[in-house]
């Protein structure tokens, strides 16, 4: 009888600082969907992650565990083939973050492109003196990656030198200690990142720009309505742009069937900009309701998202305590093996 395929692992996860927006659900949840049937699926809630810059607001990350492992069991992630882990209770993770730390300098860390960036987003919270937590995320980083063997790690194209310290990282312990680490791939989605409903670049939780799967649909008329449309144009009857405006953008999420149409009938200024708006609210409904329904589901039974995180935990600490022994062994850190 032929051995069994072993499918690839993937890793990937969230920070649990608010509610998932649908900038999460196009740019990695449909895609978390797509990959669970192919690859052996670990996602990771990384609450310590998300303490690096809300150090001073631990409830704001411990309300928030549960809410986006709720958002992505309403998606259709399905905890029978994906498993659901926290951060903070796998130890192995902060045991090899101290051994990488030795692996890479703070000139490398400081030059990380993605590091840079969110520094300067981040000024408000750390003025001029970033702490040593947040520079050092990519160590952490790598070491949620390695800790679970993982093949592939999903990201967009601005996380892509997060996965190149990664790799740094591993083949610098592996030129160390002997092969002992696998060097994992960046797996590139095909949707891009969303912008938000002012027209930023960035959909956000903490820009205030985000419609959230877990909206009401009054949320979601009110936002929709405050929407950036076109700026130069003021009557019905003027030709508009669909090019700048944030109503049409989501059109092409929403409704691709129509969104030819619409874009047309906007140019020549048949179509005016209350009733697109209304037409985006009713097919956002549409396609968030029964994400909704299946999130009240998980919301009437907290006990059930917990023991789904618990159980999914216990395997992930037993994939973790794997790995270390490798590393230990590697390092000549195994004193007491055999004994």
């Amino acid at each position: 009888m032929a051995d069994k395929e072993v499918k690839k692992r993937i890793l990937t996860g969230d920070r649990p600082t608010g509610k998932l927006h649908i900038g999460h659900y196009f740019g990695s949840l449909q895609n978390r969907v797509k990959l669970q049937n192919e690859y052996e699926t670990f996602i990771e809630v990384a609450d310590v992650q998300a303490l690096t810059d809300n150090f001073a607001n631990p409830e704001k990350v411990k309300k928030n565990v549960n809410e986006i492992v709720m958002d992505q069991l309403a998606v259709g992630i399905d905890p029978n083939k994906v498993t659901f882990f926290l951060q903070s209770m796998i130890p192995e993770i902060a045991e090899l973050t101290v051994f990488y730390s030795n692996l890479v300098t703070i000139a490398r860390l400081e030059r990380n492109p993605t590091v840079k960036t969110e520094i300067a987003q981040k000024r408000e919270i750390f003025g001029e003196s970033v702490t040593y937590g947040f520079l050092g995320y990519p160590v952490s980083q790598a070491a949620d990656i390695t800790a679970f063997d993982a093949n592939l790690i999903p990201v967009g194209e601005d996380q892509l030198p997060l996965i190149e310290q990664c790799r740094e990282i591993v083949r610098k312990f592996n030129s160390i200690y002997g092969e002992t680490l696998r060097e994992p791939q960046a797996y590139l989605g095909e949707n891009k990142r969303i912008k938000g409903l002012d027209g930023n670049e960035k959909m956000g939780k903490s820009l205030g720009n985000a419609i959230y799967l877990s909206d009401s649909e009054e949320e979601i008329a009110k936002k929709v309505m405050s929407a950036v449309t076109d700026p130069a144009r003021i009557k019905k009857e003027d030709p508009g742009n669909p090019n700048v405006c944030m109503v049409a953008y989501y059109h092409n999420l929403f409704s691709k069937d129509e969104v030819k149409t619409i874009c047309e009938e906007c140019k020549v200024g048949k179509r005016g900009c209350v009733a697109c708006k209304k037409q985006l609210i009713k097919n956002i409904n549409e396609h968030l309701s029964p994400i909704r329904e299946k999130r009240h589901y998980y919301e009437e039974r907290p006990e059930l998202v917990k023991e789904i995180l618990m159980e999914g935990t216990k395997i992930a600490r037993k994939e973790a305590a794997l790995t270390m022994e490798k590393v230990k062994q590697a390092m000549k850190l195994d004193y007491f093996k055999g004994e």
